[in-house]
């Protein structure tokens, strides 16, 4: 097998996000559009997506990374939207768009339109965690969306293979469809719960951070196969595992924590990049499959496909955002009050991506009687136009929406001084603490070393508190930035130092390695007492 063309591809999408940071448009839509020229141009290898690669291989890591980000406790606290939207909504689209596409397509069997219908249901989790960090969407919409794609992946695939298993002749019962769906979810639930104790455990006690990491990478593959082994959500078991995972993310070691936050941004700029440009390089192949269709009648489908995807999402969000607030007063005394702009903005940021094109991929081409599958070709093509249609249109108009409909975003300063109040309380007993210590003759210290651990933490407590005073009118710079500036210039000094005595070689590489290490620490430490990161 030629690794190359899989290297062209990871290294070429890299490029072109990189480059894509440097524009207003966000980069999803920028390496689509790329993979879509790419896709026709001469000398382009093929790349077509493949369930069986997507599915297990690419989904697993992309779902960690966000659940990793997200927060269980705002989670918990919207689980009635996010549950709505996930399990409720993605069920409604895919019948009412599958009954829609049944009554607009001619010749189109209601099993195969069920099919499309819970194929393009799911909005994308990459995408809608890619848009909601470029666009600044308010903290409780980006929840509730990143919620809602990293569960309704479940709610859709197992949907697929009831509305599957009807299309080909497999006589799937209602109640059959049912319990699998029931099975799929509490099951996936219940591997996550089971593995995500002992896995937490085994990475507190792992010594080496390297070996931690390694685990850390790991543990998507494993939460996935081990609850599709046993016929259950893979994607549920992984955003569990996950969840808990970052919410007990403080019991492991600093370095760990360090070099994992490094690794995942990796993995997650590599594989979001490759898979947008993946879903344009997929042209050539839908079109090449579109059989007895015709183009411009297929195209007339397609726009009535995407218009019916479009509404049935707004035909979902404003009744489940207002009907459970009129009808229960518990949900009015516990969620905060909201006007129309929310759901208009969850009913836009509904970008549909990989996973919809790779379920759709993974339609068999006959049924168990050896007819061929009924118009796979078109449901092929719909599913394409629909997640290119939401990408580029929705995904080009939401900043253009939120900057119109001006939606409140924290206030800098008050988000600071809750900052600086916070490291203020935490100061306070690493003082009490320090003292209780300095007090142990255990613990004796020669006096500027206990002063340097009082400095620190005196510099940590004020550094946060520095922020909110004025710049320096002479060259614009906080206090920070200058502590910063100064700090780097002092380290980089050192570091050229090292580096002439290692050319002079009165040292040799192993050293010069050990000592710049150092220096990084150093001016990572540095970053953090005042940058907070």
């Amino acid at each position: 097998m030629d690794a190359l063309p899989l290297i062209a591809l990871v290294a070429v999408s890299a490029a072109v996000a990189g480059a894509a940071r440097r524009t207003p448009v966000p980069a999803p839509l920028v390496l689509v559009a790329v993979g879509l020229v790419a896709g026709f141009s001469p000398g382009v290898p093929t790349y077509q997506l493949d369930a069986h690669v997507v599915l297990p291989l690419l989904l697993p890591p992309l779902l960690h990374t966000a659940a990793l980000d997200s927060s269980y406790l705002d989670l918990r606290a919207n689980i009635r939207p996010v549950a709505l939207l996930s399990v409720g909504y993605t069920l409604f689209a895919t019948v009412a768009v599958g009954w829609l596409a049944y009554r607009i397509i001619p010749d189109l069997p209601l099993t195969a339109a069920l099919v499309l219908g819970a194929v393009v249901a799911p909005p994308d989790a990459v995408t809608a965690a890619a848009i909601a960090r470029r666009v600044g969407l308010p903290a409780r919409v980006t929840t509730i969306l990143q919620g809602e794609s990293l569960v309704n992946d479940a709610t859709a695939i197992t949907a697929f293979r009831v509305a599957l298993a009807a299309a080909v002749g497999e006589g799937m019962s209602w109640g059959a469809g049912i319990g699998e769906f029931l099975l799929a979810a509490i099951g996936g639930v219940g591997v996550g719960l089971l593995l995500m104790v002992p896995l937490h455990w085994l990475r507190t006690h792992l010594k080496e951070a390297l070996l931690q990491n390694t685990l850390s990478l790991l543990i998507p593959f494993v939460a996935y196969a081990a609850a599709e082994r046993v016929h259950a959500s893979g994607v549920l078991a992984v955003v569990v595992v996950a969840l808990y995972l970052g919410h007990r993310s403080w019991q492991v070691d600093f370095a760990t924590r360090l070099q994992e936050a490094a690794v995942w941004k990796m993995v997650a700029f590599i594989l979001e990049s490759t898979v947008f440009a993946l879903i344009g390089l997929q042209l050539p192949f839908v079109l090449k499959e579109l059989g007895p269709f015709g183009v411009q009648e297929a195209i007339g489908y397609a726009a009535a496909v995407f218009v019916a995807v479009v509404v049935v999402r707004f035909v979902w969000v404003y009744p489940a955002t207002y009907l459970p607030r009129w009808l229960s007063r518990r949900v009015r005394e516990r969620e905060p009050g909201t006007d129309w702009t929310a759901p208009l903005i969850v009913g836009w940021a509904g970008m549909r991506g990989v996973v919809s094109l790779a379920v759709a991929f993974s339609i068999p081409l006959v049924t168990h009687d050896g007819e061929p599958f009924p118009a796979r070709s078109l449901v092929l093509f719909l599913t394409f136009t629909t997640v290119i249609g939401t990408l580029v249109i929705q995904g080009l108009t939401l900043p253009v929406l939120v900057r119109v409909l001006k939606l409140p975003r924290p206030d800098p300063q008050t988000v600071t001084l809750i900052e600086a109040q916070a490291q203020s309380e935490a100061s306070e007993a690493a003082e009490a603490r320090l003292r209780e210590l300095l007090d142990d003759p255990h613990n004796s210290l020669p006096p500027p070393l206990a002063d340097r651990l009082r400095s620190v933490l005196e510099r940590r407590r004020n550094a946060v508190w520095e922020r909110l005073g004025a710049a320096d009118p002479v060259t614009g710079e906080s206090a920070d930035d200058t502590y910063r500036r100064l700090s780097r210039e002092m380290i980089e000094a050192e570091r050229e130092v090292f580096v002439r005595l290692r050319d002079e070689r009165r040292i040799d590489d192993e050293m010069m390695r050990t000592l710049l290490r150092r220096l990084d620490l150093e001016e990572a430490a540095a970053y953090r007492e005042t940058d907070g990161s």
